[in-house]
């Protein structure tokens, strides 16, 4: 999986995922998320469009970012969900919970 990261006014940044989120690759995500949620007031939006798979280890670690975003008054938002990742989010009840938007640029906006 690749990951990137670009900063956007006013203090928000969004992560860019590209290839697979699973076991092997959730550690190098939740680094790279875990610095950007520790800030005060974190807003990071994640676009899953470059994601062709996404198994329950990559979802805890998109799950534990929220949390730990909105305990530091903050957020995350997940961008451009594929079909499969919306109805396993669903499935697992997590859809009244993460902030789903079909591209960053929805996702930007308040």
């Amino acid at each position: 999986m690749q990951v990137s990261v670009a900063h956007h006014p006013p203090n928000t940044a969004v992560l860019v995922l590209r290839g697979s989120l699973d076991i092997d690759t959730a550690p190098s995500l939740k680094a790279n998320l875990t610095r950007l949620v520790e800030r005060p007031r974190p807003r990071v939006v994640v676009d899953l469009g470059g994601l062709d798979f996404c198994d329950s280890m990559g979802v805890g670690v998109l799950v534990t970012a929220h949390r730990s975003a909105v305990e530091r008054g903050g957020w995350v938002r997940l961008a451009a969900p594929s079909r499969f990742l919306c109805r396993l989010l669903d499935t697992l009840g997590l859809t009244e919970h993460l902030s789903l938007h079909p591209d960053v640029a929805t996702a930007l906006k308040d």
